[in-house]
């Protein structure tokens, strides 16, 4: 067997988007171009190709959408570096209703030991508060809405970051014995057994591979590639 000396890369996991809250506090901005360099905006399927096509022929508007892109990144970084985490359960609420859409699933991410059965708590407390309000006004409606709106998108964002950090770990752990197993075809039909065959772990190969042979790594990128084919013999879709 090859002797493998590259570490295991984290995997390319693909996860179901957490639902974006809509209320008054949201500060979406989803947009191709929002400085309309590239003209007004389109939406639809040819739309998109349109819109690809014009910048692999246009090294202007392909650098400065490029750019763009560079100077959203860097606000999204400061931005998050600006931000202050508070400490109790009913700031912290208050915290992901101030919160970008689009930074909703990093926050998750960063946040989720504090996510727990307190925090939970609070958001009920607070939406049972307002439901048997005996007066209730319109803002007091509004932020009934924004509640159980982010109560749901946290606990589906949970559920998600949650499933992909198991995925994750099962993948490495899959990958691993792979590696080191001295008879392939063996390990892999104790892992078809035990369900261990799956995207994830295809996603951690085809990482793995890659930053093998980016590190001239030929022997052990061969290798991976021949593991790689007896793992989707038995992959199931």
């Amino acid at each position: 067997m090859a002797t493998l000396s590259f570490g295991i890369a984290a995997a390319a996991t693909t996860v179901r988007t957490i639902p974006r809250f809509n209320s008054r506090r949201s500060k979406i901005s989803c947009e191709w171009d929002p400085k309309g360099v590239l003209g007004p905006a389109q939406t639809g399927h040819i739309a998109r190709l349109e819109f690809k096509r014009r910048l692999e022929r246009d090294s202007e508007a392909r650098e400065a959408f490029q750019k763009q892109l560079r100077e959203e990144k860097e606000r999204r970084q400061a931005l998050r570096q600006s931000r202050v985490v508070p400490d109790t359960a009913a700031e912290l609420i208050e915290y992901f209703l101030d919160t970008e859409a689009q930074e909703i699933e990093y926050e998750i991410a960063r946040l989720r030991g504090r996510l727990n059965d307190e925090f939970f708590a609070q958001i009920r407390l607070e939406i049972g508060q307002i439901r048997f309000a005996v007066t209730k006004t319109a803002d007091i409606e509004d932020r009934l809405i924004e509640l159980e709106t982010l109560q749901k998108a946290l606990e589906e964002g949970i559920e998600a970051y949650d499933k992909m950090q198991n995925e994750l770990m099962t993948a490495t752990n899959s990958l691993t014995k792979l590696l080191t197993s001295t008879d392939i075809k063996t390990t892999l039909l104790d892992m078809v057994e035990k369900n261990q065959i799956n995207r994830s772990l295809l996603a951690l190969l085809d990482e793995n591979i890659a930053n093998a042979y980016k590190g001239n790594q030929k022997e052990a990128g061969d290798y991976m590639e021949k593991i790689r084919s007896s793992v989707l013999k038995y992959l199931t879709v």
